[in-house]
């Protein structure tokens, strides 16, 4: 009867560390900003599985560096402000970028700097319809 229940929970172990493998664990993200289309983020698994998200350009009000207090320690994280299509002027969403990896600050106004040299030419740029 030993042998049954610790069969039994190394089946449960090796079943739950291949659901973290799939579902939790990121080894990888990426951020791709075109400025005429839009944001891709991309979440690349331990599994090899990928997760892509696409934001529209026309849905971004801008890109920003939130700060947060996690356990008496501060935290830098990038963000992207989707804007309201009821209120111009206001923000409907925060999707934050870069949960697993959290990069450093440094790391973080590199990706800034990029993100608004293209936003900014994404607003001085002709609006074609």
């Amino acid at each position: 009867q030993n042998s049954m229940v610790l069969s039994a929970a190394i089946f449960i172990t090796l079943i739950g560390l291949i659901i973290y493998l799939h579902f939790v664990k990121i080894d990888q993200e990426s951020l791709l900003v075109i400025g005429s289309l839009g944001i891709q983020v991309t979440s690349s698994y331990a599994s090899g599985k990928e997760s892509t998200t696409f934001i529209e350009m026309g849905q971004v009000k801008d890109v920003v560096i939130n700060e947060a207090i996690h356990m008496q320690k501060v935290i830098y994280y990038l963000c992207i402000l989707l804007q309201d299509p009821a209120d111009p002027q206001g923000v409907s969403e925060v999707v934050p970028l870069f949960q697993s990896s959290k990069p450093r600050l440094d790391c973080l106004i590199e990706v800034y700097k990029s993100c608004q040299e293209i936003l900014e030419q994404r607003k001085t740029a002709p609006q074609s319809s």
